[in-house]
């Protein structure tokens, strides 16, 4: 029979620390405006053991995974390819990776070891807190459309990934809820850089929704593939009253999913497992110094001429996010020039990709921050219900970005969109192995 636990552990820096997330603004905390989290759940089957967990910062860097991973396994029997570890990519939590194309931008400082090394324990702490709860359980996996949220911030009518996936986890002697995984694919970034509080952004409120709705529960969030996803183009406001509005219409959406389930769509008996693999991406070729000086001369100018015209909220952020990319494409040329950016290349050349199965279904874990397209694939021409999460396992310098993409997200990846198409086919792979499909 199906076992289920959970775990959690406050991870809000206790002293003030630059919130990392948006560029050339010295933002220090000031305060903590709702608890930075790192959230665990187990599933055990009686042969196997996954844990999941979702932490409240920008990034988990590879190493932190690993060391993080290493962790759980002395207090869990537990492999490495069970263990998935995702951050919600809050642009309101502290520094946990050095960014090459970041390397520019004076006021951004490099990660502080003594946080970092705390973080790690504590994701472990609740790993391992998760596995020692289990108690009998039975789960079900559904899906749910969300609208009003968000959408794709480069173009409002481009392609975005509706649905939330859910796998929901509950006792079976009284039907209460246990825990809740849900893959929802969203920028974090109703939040800006004139709010100087600690906060885990909109999907804060939308846990804090389900929680209250379901005592006891836990929810894990894992953010889906939102390169060019976010709310830009649906807020009202850059303030914590507009992330409660959109986190719980989110939360609402996902609690009302989860009382339409009928009993039988959970199950007791749903096998659990894990599996990884590694795939080797292609770098990326920048452009010269001087074309990327050009660039960003440009980039100013239509930002400056749309300010004037008081353009709108969407428009002009967009212009101001293609500035700072191209300030920040700026540093990797200079960084192709001086051969740093081949040595990033090369310590970042091979990604790890996994799938949790549940049942029937599956979570899966790409690192880095990946354009939406990639997703809506993956999903299409999978034979299983599967729920792609990003910034998992670790983050890949920046974006995974589609062929003949344009703007800010295209101009800092690190790797070609052929290093996307070769994890698909790998993700892909991975669950027809696991399906047992030929």
């Amino acid at each position: 029979m199906l076992k289920a636990g959970t775990g959690r552990r406050d991870v809000s820096p206790q002293q003030s620390v630059f919130l990392w997330g948006y560029p050339h603004v010295d933002r220090m905390s000031t305060g903590i405006h709702d608890p930075l989290y790192a959230t665990a759940v187990c599933l055990d089957d009686g042969n196997q053991r996954t844990i999941a967990v979702s932490v409240d910062v920008l990034y988990v860097t590879a190493a932190m995974v690993a060391a993080c991973r290493q962790r759980i396994a002395a207090r869990v029997a537990v492999p490495p390819s069970h263990v998935l570890i995702s951050a919600t990519h809050t642009h309101s939590g502290p520094v946990t990776a050095k960014v090459l194309a970041m390397s520019g931008d004076p006021v951004v400082p490099d990660p502080d070891p003594d946080y970092t090394e705390w973080l790690i324990e504590e994701m472990a702490a609740a790993a391992g807190d998760a596995a020692q709860r289990v108690e009998e359980a039975e789960v079900a996996v559904t899906a749910v459309q969300i609208e009003g949220v968000g959408g794709n911030r480069l173009d409002p009518g481009g392609p975005h990934d509706a649905e939330a996936g859910l796998v929901v986890v509950r006792r079976p002697h009284d039907r209460t809820l246990i825990a809740v995984q849900l893959v929802y694919a969203m920028h974090p970034t109703i939040l800006h850089e004139d709010s100087t509080l600690i906060s885990a952004d909109f999907p804060g409120y939308t846990r804090r929704h389900i929680e209250t709705m379901h005592p006891g529960c836990r929810v894990v969030y894992h953010n889906g593939l939102c390169g060019n996803l976010s709310p830009r183009y649906h807020v009202e406001a850059q303030t914590f009253a507009e992330a409660e509005r959109l986190g719980v219409r989110l939360g609402t959406f996902v609690t009302d999913a989860i009382g339409k389930l009928d009993n039988a769509a959970y199950r007791v008996d749903a096998a659990v497992g894990g599996r990884q693999a590694r795939v080797a991406l292609v770098p990326r070729t920048f452009p010269s110094v001087a074309e990327a000086e050009q660039a960003l001369h440009e980039a100013r100018a239509v930002y400056e001429r749309l300010r004037r015209e008081g353009a709108a909220h969407g428009p002009l952020r967009t212009a101001e996010c293609v500035t700072f990319g191209a300030e920040e494409v700026v540093t990797m040329a200079r960084a192709q020039q001086s051969g740093e950016l081949g040595r990033f290349q090369t310590a970042y050349g091979e990604a790890e990709i996994q799938i949790l199965q549940v049942g029937e279904a599956f979570v899966a874990g790409l690192p880095g921050e990946w354009f939406v397209e990639y997703s809506l694939e993956i999903k299409q021409r999978s034979t299983r219900p599967v729920f792609p999460a990003s910034m998992a396992n670790g983050e890949l310098q920046g974006y995974i970005t589609t062929p003949g993409a344009t703007g800010y997200e295209a101009g800092l990846s690190m790797f070609t969109p052929e290093s996307g198409e070769r994890m698909v086919e790998a993700l892909l792979a991975l669950m027809a192995d696991a399906a047992g499909e030929a």
